[in-house]
């Protein structure tokens, strides 16, 4: 019988247990997670944070799904080493565990500034962080996040719904300017700026004080809680330690294989064919390689990268980034469209007649038809207007679930098409939350809810009808 040993407890640790025991009941199977939490959706953090939900309504599995599904899970017990030669980890408690497959879903920590007073600001990455946060927002007068990447924006969104008054520094000159382009990045901010979030982009942070946070060149913006949120890196010391390769993560294959056989990485931690993904959607399609080949349900899986899509969780901002955005007329087609008093942005990049790229800013219904656009890279129809506008006339892209295809993918972290949510329901499924417990659609992001909540209302409106 085959002895599973996961270190890592997170959303690419957990998300491999249930799905190795989709395919396989009788493999062993012990999980080990650094964090005393049982395994949390890391992507909805800042909804903790803005009072949204609660850490409960994050939460992925309960200890009673592992105790239902014979799975030996020890959260709070980190392991400190691996003992390649006789095939078995070993805890900071002295605990040696030994495996015949061994799966690191170590993921990543957050990146903390190496400046003077750095230990007097909190980190944005845990649900722990997420309890310091709040209890100190209970008290404070003033907020500064720094950093104006995914994490930063719904830190700073968090607590600006909560009344608190926030200011958001960020060394570029705009916001998620990794994903965006300087105008998008503009109309971002304005946008934020208009839900009580002060932006500073283009600045340097010096040192954290005990009354705020000073800039360059002297100044200091006044602030009792200040919050880190500056990006994130891969957890491989444990692999390292070990003698595996790592290069900015631990590097794997097609199959998520390390250089020892016997060893896989998935998730954050790893790095595949150059790339280290840092969204939930790659790490579930790596979860699901790796179930596959360690159970032989299909030894012939692979995992050959993912296509990025960022949407940005932040209440009140619809945002959705994908591909090549920061590409110019001289490199592709370029549609562009602009309202920055509406806070709308939308851009298109178009290479060879497919999209390589897009940015959508406030709401639009072309989001799902340009994400599956992106993601299968099949040839666009010729009307681009209708592409950023759909239900223009001659518009080729589905405005409502009528149009929409069978194949066309609904939920991108999960996997999921229109078909499989049309068979869910004629199964049964009658509201969202059925449809999420059978086909785990809207459990990753959250960005597709709306999506199917429309697609569900749609059916059941068609079985009234006919009836």
């Amino acid at each position: 019988m085959t002895r599973l040993v996961v270190v890592g407890n997170g959303m690419a640790g957990a998300r491999l247990v249930s799905e190795v025991r989709a395919r396989d009941k009788h493999v062993t199977v012990t999980v080990f997670g650094a964090e005393t939490w049982q395994p949390y959706n890391r992507v909805l953090l800042s909804n903790v944070v803005a009072g949204t939900m609660t850490p409960d309504q994050v939460r992925l599995l309960d200890p009673a799904w592992y105790a239902d599904h014979s799975v030996t899970a020890l959260p709070g017990v980190e392991v400190t080493s691996i003992d390649r030669e006789t095939q078995a980890v070993i805890t900071a408690g002295g605990r040696r565990e030994p495996y015949d497959v061994l799966v690191l879903a170590t993921g990543s920590q957050a990146v903390v500034p190496r400046v003077p007073g750095a230990a007097g600001a909190v980190a944005f990455r845990t649900l722990d962080d997420c309890r310091t946060i709040l209890e100190a927002a209970a008290t404070a007068r003033r907020a500064v996040v720094v950093g104006g990447g995914l994490l930063g924006i719904e830190a700073a969104r968090g607590l600006a719904g909560r009344g608190l008054p926030v200011t958001l520094l960020h060394l570029a000159g705009h916001l998620m300017n990794r994903q965006l382009d300087a105008e998008a990045g503009l109309v971002l901010g304005e946008t934020l700026a208009g839900l009580g979030v002060e932006i500073r982009t283009g600045v340097v942070v010096e040192e954290i004080l005990d009354d705020g946070v000073r800039l360059a060149g002297g100044e200091t913006v006044e602030a009792d809680l200040v919050v880190f949120a500056c990006g994130v890196r891969p957890v491989t010391g444990l692999a390292r330690d070990a003698g595996l390769e790592v290069v900015r993560g631990i590097v794997v294959d097609d199959e998520m294989r390390t250089d020892d056989p016997s060893i896989f990485a998935i998730g954050e931690c790893a790095e595949h064919d150059g790339t280290v993904y840092g969204l939930v959607a790659p790490a579930w399609e790596q979860a699901a390689v790796v179930a596959d080949i360690v159970t032989g349900t299909d030894k012939t899986s692979r995992y050959r990268g993912s296509r990025m899509v960022t949407r940005l969780k932040a209440r009140s901002v619809e945002l959705a980034a994908m591909g090549e955005t920061h590409l110019t007329e001289d490199d592709a087609e370029v549609v562009r469209f602009s309202h920055r008093a509406a806070g709308t942005y939308r851009k298109l990049v178009i290479r060879d007649g497919r999209l390589v790229g897009a940015i959508l800013l406030g709401a639009t219904a072309a989001v799902g038809n340009l994400t599956q656009l992106f993601d299968r890279g099949g040839p666009l129809p010729g009307d681009r207007a209708g592409l950023l506008f759909p239900g223009l006339s001659g518009s080729a892209v589905a405005e409502s679930p009528v149009r929409m295809p069978d194949a066309a993918k609904v939920c991108q972290c999960n996997n999921v098409t229109k078909g499989q949510i049309r068979a869910c329901w004629e199964s049964g499924a009658r509201d969202v939350e059925a449809v999420a417990a059978a086909t785990r659609a809207t459990t990753g992001c959250g960005g597709c809810r709306d999506a199917v909540e429309g697609i569900v209302g749609w059916l059941c409106e068609q079985e009234g009808v006919s009836a």
